[in-house]
């Protein structure tokens, strides 16, 4: 294997697949990533086994081949080379010498064979969207799955695929944003698909805001994208996702609409006056007004207020700031639609895209050892 690249073509491969490589590996092989020259192109590989991504450069292939070396030494030594082309060479002996210049360097690689081969998802059915779409709904869905939650199946973002339709949703029991968008596929495909969450956030790396038309191609266990020079692959996660669709709000005896610049702010002030063990903001909702107010005994106490549509009798309602920030962060408009029942029940926010947005309340007795939000469901 004999080929030349330039080092911003490789280093920009390298932005878009380090973070595949796995930090603890299972097994020695997956701390490499595969080296491939052929047809003009120098491609790289890399997978934990999980999620696996395959990007490529335009290179001067002289002698075609492939090696694995490892990736943290690999991608070190190219973000130190100063030379802007970079010659890399591999022997019989799996060594590779990398040459720049007056400058050599060799670095012990190990056969392709060891590397694990990267699933093919060729005539798999495929569902398009635009590049802003996908990038969408994956964004607002994904901040509300759960990370590294005992509930394997809540860490990852559940695509459902029903009545030409792509439903995206992610929870962790405590907060829940649901998106769909129509697809133009045939009525028949359907199906149930969990993609876990580094998945989820390479591909929202992968994507822009164009509106070209991008697929994502499914098969029962796995779930591929392919956008410009980069295609991830990830296998799915197995079981059956909780039901929560039954914590959707669907009778709300309260809805105002709510300024989100301005609620935003007001949250975050407030916001600085919560602590570990007092985590709540209590909302309070009076004719044509809101009151956020937040205390501890640490730190103090504050309070802000704002002019809002309501009209009723006085309700008070608990959230953690923290999550009401994310959803209000994740919705757009000028104005967002905030609805509820009941202290004791979720609320549920909305704006003018399909997006939905749940929040589970928090107890309001401050005196309690220690905010909770309420459950939002067992599995």
């Amino acid at each position: 294997m004999k080929a030349v690249v330039s080092k911003i073509d490789l280093l920009n491969i390298i932005g878009k697949i380090q973070s595949i490589v796995a930090a603890k590996p299972a097994i020695p092989i997956l701390s490499n990533v595969l080296l491939e020259a052929m047809d003009d192109q120098l491609v790289i590989s890399a997978t934990d086994l999980a999620v696996s991504m395959r990007c490529y450069t335009e290179a001067k292939v002289i002698e075609e081949g492939a090696i694995a070396l490892p990736a943290r030494r690999f991608f070190q030594l190219v973000r130190e080379i100063t030379a802007p082309q970079i010659k890399i060479s591999a022997h019989t002996n799996e060594i590779v010498e990398i040459t720049t210049g007056t400058s050599v360097f060799k670095i012990n690689g190990m056969n392709r064979s060891e590397f694990p081969q990267l699933p093919d998802l060729t005539g798999s059915p495929e569902i398009t969207f635009s590049q802003a779409a996908l990038r969408e709904m994956l964004s607002k869905s994904a901040f509300s799955a759960a990370r590294e939650d005992s509930r394997y199946m809540l860490n990852g973002v559940h695509l459902q695929i029903a009545q030409q339709k792509a439903i995206f949703l992610g929870t962790d029991g405590k907060r829940l944003a649901k998106i769909f968008a129509p697809i133009a596929n045939s009525a028949t495909l359907h199906g149930n698909y969990v993609i876990p969450l580094k998945a989820v956030e390479e591909m929202i790396k992968m994507l822009g805001d164009s509106e070209e038309t991008i697929s994502l191609s499914l098969a029962p266990d796995k779930i591929a994208l392919e956008s410009g020079s980069s295609l991830l692959i990830a296998k799915l996660l197995a079981g059956q996702y909780p039901d929560v669709e039954r914590v959707i709000p669907t009778k709300l005896t309260n809805q105002v609409t709510i300024h989100r610049e301005e609620l935003t702010s007001l949250l975050r002030q407030v916001s600085l006056f919560t602590s570990d063990t007092s985590n709540s903001v209590r909302f309070s909702f009076e004719t044509g007004q809101l009151q956020l107010a937040a205390m501890s005994s640490e730190i103090g106490e504050g309070r802000v207020s704002m002019p809002v549509d309501f009209a009723g009798q006085k309700m008070e309602i608990a959230f953690n700031p923290v999550y009401f920030l994310d959803i209000l962060r994740h919705s757009k408009d000028e104005t967002i639609r905030f609805g509820f029942n009941d202290p004791h029940n979720p609320g549920l926010v909305t704006d003018s895209s399909s997006a939905l947005f749940v929040i589970m309340p928090m107890r309001l007795n401050e005196a309690a050892s220690r905010s909770e939000p309420t459950a939002a469901y067992a599995t």
